[in-house]
């Protein structure tokens, strides 16, 4: 559901922690200080497993990989933000380093008992029936894992279908972040109210198979493609539609494009291209963590010409001498200029998102489109892509377009939108968004 692929990790965090060995087990808690800001890390251990939360930057389950393990010492390397903690147990705390990048900072762990309140969250039984059930990407030699819900009251031909589709980053069918399970409940709330679902583990991610190591909007858009077609092969439902969050709203537009689907429900769906709306993203995310007007701005300035390089063909030059050039002068922190030094080198999903531009897709679907968005969404900016949905989607009497007050990019209630309360708040997603998909979907047939 996070559409940050700022890697802001790289530029404030690096992340940390812990351990694994029977008595390290359980849930380890300590503040990252860097650069005059505060992190809340949070590392889970249990035998051969680790994974990371920070909460106050609204990532969870970040893999860690125990690299030493002893009843009082460890070493743990975390590959996805190139970081590393190591950390001797002295009394009742992990007393540690974490390094990134050159860097080095002490950080001490306290052993807590983290427990999320998350009310939305189904619990069973269930009056509706589920099936685990599986689809093929025969191109990408992929099989995704799913859950497929009938309603109770479930009419052959007739009941409809959305297939839903996860935001940027590898999420299982739950679309889990911060505890929550926004689309479990969406899809709970659906099954009471006559609308069947399908969601599924992102390739390579929980049950699903596949290579998603350079995987582009492109691909998981073959992806859920491959699930609306198992669905249309079932010959059970009546209208096949789409449901995105996020980057999983324009896989609903480009599927929409090719008349795949008879309708589509966009949550926070970005509709500006992909640079714009990581150049917003990253003016908006960078003050949270401490940067000022000024860092902010060169950033931004530095970034636009990251954009134009990735996005060149062909490139030219090497691209360290290129960024060598780039940076001449400036007075930007390390840790930011070598976070943009890292993106020069992509190897082509960042090049492909920046050069996103969904008002092609967009302005090629006919079938009807509920696009929903919250005014405190600091990741896909409520306004400037629900304006652009105005300008491109061809008229249709059935389509809504929609901004909550108050709503983040979760849909949460919410007091500034910044991903750090994403954990903290209790509320999956508002009462109001539920009542307003399932309303719309079960009015299409009317």
């Amino acid at each position: 559901m996070r559409f940050v692929r700022a890697t802001l990790f790289a530029i404030l965090l690096g992340v940390a922690v812990g351990a694994s060995a029977q008595s390290l087990e359980g849930t380890w808690q300590g503040v990252l200080n860097v650069g005059g800001q505060q992190l809340k890390l949070v590392l889970h251990l249990s035998k051969d497993k680790a994974t990371l939360d920070s909460p106050d930057q609204g990532a969870f389950d970040i893999p860690a990989k125990p690299d030493l393990l002893t009843a009082d010492s460890v070493s743990v390397s975390v590959p996805a933000i190139g970081a590393s903690y190591s950390g001797h147990l002295a009394g009742e705390t992990l007393e540690g380093v974490f390094k990134q990048q050159g860097y080095t900072f002490p950080l001490t762990l306290k052993r807590v008992a983290v427990a999320y309140n998350r009310p939305q969250t189904p619990k069973g039984p269930f009056e509706y029936r589920a099936e685990e059930v599986t689809f093929t990407n025969p191109t990408a030699h992929a099989e995704l894992s799913g859950t497929l819900i009938y309603p109770k009251d479930f009419k052959q031909g007739v009941t409809p279908v959305a297939i839903m589709v996860t935001g940027s980053g590898l999420q299982n069918r739950d679309e889990e972040i911060a505890y929550h399970k926004p689309f479990l409940v969406i899809a709970d709330y659906l099954a009471k109210r006559g609308v069947a679902t399908l969601r599924y583990d992102d390739r390579s991610f929980g049950k699903s198979t596949g290579d998603a190591t350079s995987i582009t909007t492109q691909e998981f858009m073959e992806d859920a493609r491959a699930g609306v077609d198992y669905l249309r092969g079932l010959k059970q439902f009546g209208k096949i539609g789409i449901l995105g969050h996020s980057e999983g709203g324009v896989v609903a537009f480009m599927l929409g494009a090719e008349r795949k689907v008879d309708f589509i429900v966009s949550l926070a769906g970005l509709a500006v291209t992909g640079r714009q709306c990581l150049v917003e993203q990253n003016r908006r995310m960078l003050p949270e963590y401490g940067a000022t007007p000024a860092m902010t701005e060169q950033y931004i300035k530095l970034y636009e010409q990251v954009c134009d390089y990735l996005t060149a063909q062909p490139k030219s030059g090497d691209p360290d001498k290129v960024f060598d050039e780039m940076i001449r002068g400036s007075e930007l922190p390390p840790s930011m200029l070598e976070n943009l030094r890292k993106l020069m080198h992509d190897n082509g999903p960042m090049s492909a998102f920046i050069a996103l531009t969904p008002s092609e897709f967009i302005s090629q679907i006919h079938c009807p489109v509920l696009a929903l968005n919250g005014d405190k969404d600091i990741q896909v900016t409520a306004s400037e892509n629900i304006d652009e949905l105005k300008r491109d989607l061809p008229p249709n009497r059935q389509t809504v377009l929609k901004i909550y007050p108050g709503l983040n990019h979760l849909f949460q209630h919410c007091q500034t939108g910044e991903l750090k309360e994403y954990a903290s708040i209790e509320e999956t997603i508002s009462p109001e968004v539920l009542g307003d998909i399932a309303t719309w979907i079960n009015g299409l047939g009317k």
